[in-house]
């Protein structure tokens, strides 16, 4: 049985890839009897949804733009990264 650290470690993990059907049911039944972190994966879900949505708001926007120094600055530091 999971303890609530290694649950909201499976949880946050779950953004990122999917989890085994092991730790889904793991999940599923600390989440059942556990509701600090049935809050908490429903705050991170609410959050990332939020996040989402304003990354898609302000990509859409057509009044924001950069100055061609910020554009170039950030290029060169993600190709010094690169290399």
């Amino acid at each position: 049985m999971l303890d609530c650290r290694q649950a909201s470690q499976l949880i946050s993990k779950s953004l990122d890839r999917r989890l085994s059907w092991r730790e889904r049911l793991e999940i599923r039944f600390h989440l059942f009897i556990c509701k600090y972190c049935k809050r908490f994966s429903q705050q991170l879900t609410t959050m990332c949804t939020a996040i989402n949505r304003m990354s898609q708001s302000i990509e859409h926007n057509q009044d924001i733009q950069l100055p061609s120094e910020t554009k170039n600055r950030i290029a060169n530091a993600i190709e010094s990264t690169v290399d």
